[in-house]
C-alpha cells in the first residue's frame, strides 16, 4: 500500500468516526449564553468616557492628548452603533426617579481645560448636538496670558489653556458642565521620605524638616480651602454653582470627598474601570482615551466596558525589600519592579507589616502608626513605585487581621481543652486578639486608619489569619458576647448540641466578616470608596463546608462580602502529593464554577514553596506553570502565587511567565 493509499484510508476513518458521534445539540441563538461583552447594559448605568487636549499637529501622550479626526471618528462610531451622550443633569434626575438613561449611554469628559476644547470639540459637539463635561483647573485658567502655566512644576504656554470668557461662553451653548478640577492642586507633593511625588488632592503632605506628615485636620483645611476657591470661580463665571468634581490623576481620596459633598458636589469622577451607576456617583469611573487610539482599539475597548479584567498577582513579602543598608533597599526596589514589570502581572498583594520570623505574628509595621514600631516607613514608597514604574499595576496591602503583637494586657484568642477545662491561647495556631474585645477592635482600627492615611493602595488583602476554630473563642469578653446573642455562656455548652454547634460557627463566621468591614469602611473613609477588599480562605473550608467550624470561614459568605476571594490553592500544604495536586486543583477550581457568577470574584494564589519541611525550598517554574494550566483549563483567569522570590529569580521568569501574564497568554 502505498503511502497516498495509507493517508486516504486514514483519512476515511477519522470522518466515518467523526460521522458516527453524535452532533451537538441545536441551541437557539435567543437562549444562547451571551458573552458578557454583549450582554446589555444594566438599567441606568453609563460609561464615563474621559479625553484631555485635542491636538492635530502632536498629540502630546504627557497630557493623554488625542487628535481631532480620531475623536471625530470615536464619537461617529459611538452614534451608529447605537450609544447615546448624555448630560448630568439626565444623570441626576435618573437617579431622583425620572426618566431612565437609555440603554448605551455615555458621559463624555473633558479635562485640565485645554483651549482646543474651544477651538476643536466645541464644533464637534455642536454638530451631533452632543452633551459633555468640562473641567479646568482654576490657576491654570487664571494665568495671566504673558505668563506660562505652572502645568504640575513644567512651563506650558498659556495659549494652550482656556480663558475664563471661554469657559463662560461654552457654559452658556447648553452643552457643557463645567466641573472642579480644582483650584490648584493637579499637582505632586512630598509624599515620603524617599522623595516621591504624589498627587496633592489625595495625599499628605510630608515635611523632610520636621520628619512628620500633614495631620489630618491640616489636609482637610487646605482641600477645603482649594475646593472653595475653585466652585467660587465658577459660579462667578457661569451663574451656577458646580455640581462635579473630577479628581486630578484620577486619584480620589475619602476625606477630600467628604470635603466635597459638603460643599454641595453630586458626582465625583475618578479613572477607575467599569461602569457607573446612579447609587455610587460619588466614585464614578471613567474610561479614559490615552495613547490616541485607532478606531478599532477605541471600538475593543467600549464593547468590553462592563467586562471585569481578570486578575493575575505577585503576592510579595516587603521584608525582602526591606534592608538595614538603604542602597541596598534601592536595589532590592529596584529588582522588585523589574520583576513585576517583565512578568507581566497587573495586581501586587504586598506585605504591609514586618514578619522576618515568618509566623504571621505583625511585630512592626513598614507605615507610621500609634501603636507598633515602625520598621521603616517604607510601604507607600515601594506601593507607588509598582504603580507608576511597573506598569500601572494595582497594589493591595497585605494585612493581617488580628495577629497583632500588641499591648499584652490586651486579650488573645483563647482555647478550651476539651480533656482539662482549661482556657489558654493554642501555642499550634495563629497568635491572635480576640476580636470580641472593644479595645481590641478599636486598636487594630487605628492601625488601619494609619495605613490609609499615608499610603497609595488600591485594595486590602485580609490576611487568613481571621480564624476561630471549633474550641475558639473563649476568653471572657468572647463568652459574654456569645449569651448577648442568645447563645450559651460556655463552650462546653456550645459544643454540647449540634443545633447550637451550627448557630455557634456561623455567628464566629459572620462576626469577623463584620469586623473586616469596619476595618474597610475606615481605610475607605480615608483612602476613598475605590478600594476594593480581598481576602484568603483556607481550602478546607470550601472542599468541606463541614469544616466551617474549625475555621469560622464560609466561601458563599466571601462571595457575597468581598470584591475579590483569595482561595489558599496550595495542594502541598493541604497534604497533596504531587501525583494528586492536579486533581485536588480540579476539584477546587469546581467549587468554586459551581456557584453562579463566583469564578468572576475568585483569584487562586498558588505555593511557590514546599512548607512539609522547615526548609520550605522553592517548587520549580515548571511546576508553577503546570497548576496554572490546570487553574486555566478549567476555567479560571484570576489566580497568582505567594511567594515570589524577585532577588534570586524564583520561581523562574520565562518559565512562569507565559502561564501567568495577560499579556502572554490570556
Amino acid at each position: 500500500m502505498t503511502l497516498v493509499s495509507r493517508c486516504l484510508l486514514a483519512l476515511g476513518f477519522l470522518l466515518s468516526s467523526a460521522c458516527a458521534q453524535s452532533p451537538a445539540p441545536f441551541t437557539p441563538p435567543a437562549e444562547r449564553l451571551k458573552p458578557v461583552n454583549e450582554a446589555p447594559w444594566p438599567k441606568n448605568h453609563f460609561l464615563g468616557i474621559a479625553y484631555h487636549d485635542v491636538n492635530d499637529r502632536d498629540p502630546d501622550q504627557r497630557v493623554v492628548a488625542v487628535r481631532t479626526e480620531r475623536l471625530i471618528e470615536q464619537l461617529s462610531w459611538l452614534r451608529e452603533n447605537g450609544y447615546q451622550a448624555v448630560s448630568v443633569d439626565q444623570v441626576l434626575a435618573a437617579r431622583a426617579g425620572g426618566p431612565e438613561l437609555p440603554p448605551k449611554a455615555v458621559m463624555l469628559s473633558f479635562d485640565d481645560g485645554y483651549s482646543s476644547f474651544y477651538t476643536r470639540v466645541m464644533p464637534i459637539l455642536r454638530a451631533y448636538q452632543w452633551p459633555a463635561v468640562l473641567a479646568p483647573v482654576g490657576s491654570w485658567v487664571d494665568t495671566p496670558l504673558n505668563q506660562p502655566v505652572d502645568f504640575a512644576g513644567v512651563p506650558r504656554n498659556r495659549g494652550e489653556f482656556l480663558t475664563w470668557q471661554q469657559v463662560r461662553e461654552v457654559a452658556q451653548s447648553g452643552l457643557v458642565e463645567i466641573a472642579a478640577h480644582t483650584d490648584a492642586s493637579h499637582k505632586g507633593v512630598l509624599a515620603n521620605p524617599q522623595g516621591n511625588q504624589e498627587p496633592a488632592a489625595a495625599t499628605r503632605r510630608y515635611d523632610p524638616v520636621t520628619r512628620s506628615y500633614e495631620s489630618e485636620a491640616q489636609f482637610r483645611a487646605r482641600m477645603r480651602a482649594d475646593v472653595a476657591a475653585i466652585s467660587n470661580k465658577i459660579r462667578a463665571v457661569t451663574g451656577k454653582a458646580p455640581r462635579v468634581w473630577v479628581w486630578p490623576y484620577g486619584a480620589a481620596d475619602g476625606t477630600a470627598l467628604t470635603v466635597v459633598g459638603e460643599q454641595g458636589y453630586q458626582m465625583a469622577l475618578t479613572l477607575e474601570d467599569g461602569l457607573d451607576n446612579l447609587g455610587n456617583l460619588m466614585s464614578s469611573p471613567r474610561f479614559l482615551v490615552d495613547n490616541d487610539p485607532y478606531g478599532e482599539d477605541f471600538a475593543n475597548s467600549m464593547v468590553s466596558a462592563q467586562v471585569k479584567a481578570p486578575m493575575r498577582v505577585l503576592h510579595v513579602d516587603l521584608d525582602h525589600v526591606y534592608d538595614p543598608d538603604k542602597a541596598q533597599e534601592v536595589r532590592n526596589l529596584d529588582a522588585l519592579v523589574q520583576r513585576v514589570l517583565d512578568m507581566g502581572v497587573d495586581t501586587v498583594f504586598l506585605q504591609a507589616f514586618a514578619d522576618p520570623k515568618g509566623d504571621g505574628l505583625a511585630r512592626s509595621l513598614y507605615f507610621p502608626n500609634r501603636h507598633l514600631p515602625m520598621r521603616a516607613d517604607l510601604f507607600n514608597r515601594v506601593s507607588w513605585q509598582l504603580h507608576t514604574r511597573a506598569g500601572l499595576v494595582k497594589v493591595y496591602a497585605w494585612m493581617p487581621v488580628l495577629s497583632f503583637a500588641l499591648d499584652a494586657k490586651l486579650p488573645r484568642v483563647s482555647r478550651w481543652d476539651p480533656a482539662t477545662g482549661k482556657v489558654a491561647v493554642d501555642p499550634k495556631q495563629y497568635q491572635r486578639l480576640s476580636p470580641f474585645d472593644p479595645q481590641v477592635r478599636k486598636v487594630i482600627g487605628e492601625i488601619y486608619e494609619d495605613l490609609a492615611r499615608t499610603s497609595a493602595i488600591h485594595g486590602v488583602l485580609f490576611h487568613d489569619d481571621a480564624v476561630l476554630s471549633d474550641f475558639e473563642d473563649a476568653s471572657p469578653q468572647a463568652l459574654k458576647t456569645y449569651a448577648a446573642n442568645g447563645l450559651p455562656g460556655s463552650i462546653q455548652a456550645l459544643r454540647a448540641d449540634p443545633e447550637v454547634m451550627q448557630r455557634w460557627t456561623r455567628f464566629k463566621s459572620r462576626y469577623l466578616i463584620d469586623f473586616t468591614h469596619e476595618l474597610t469602611a475606615k481605610v475607605r473613609a480615608l483612602r476613598g470608596p475605590e478600594v476594593l477588599t480581598a481576602r484568603n480562605i483556607f481550602a478546607e473550608p470550601m472542599l468541606n463546608p463541614a469544616s466551617e467550624a474549625w475555621f469560622a470561614q464560609n466561601l458563599d459568605d466571601f462571595l457575597q462580602h468581598y470584591d475579590w476571594t483569595a482561595p489558599m490553592a496550595m495542594p502541598l500544604m493541604e497534604g497533596q502529593s504531587l501525583k494528586n495536586s492536579n486533581a485536588w486543583l480540579e476539584k477546587l477550581v469546581a467549587t468554586v464554577k459551581a456557584r453562579p457568577g463566583a469564578m468572576q470574584r475568585t483569584v487562586f494564589e498558588l505555593q511557590a514553596k514546599d512548607w512539609r519541611t522547615p526548609a520550605a525550598p522553592d517548587i520549580s517554574g515548571v511546576q508553577m506553570a503546570e497548576w496554572m494550566g490546570v487553574l486555566k483549563r478549567q476555567g479560571a483567569s484570576s489566580f497568582g502565587y505567594y511567594p515570589d522570590n524577585f532577588l534570586e529569580n524564583s520561581p523562574d521568569l520565562n518559565t512562569v511567565r507565559p502561564a501567568l501574564s495577560n499579556k502572554w497568554n490570556p
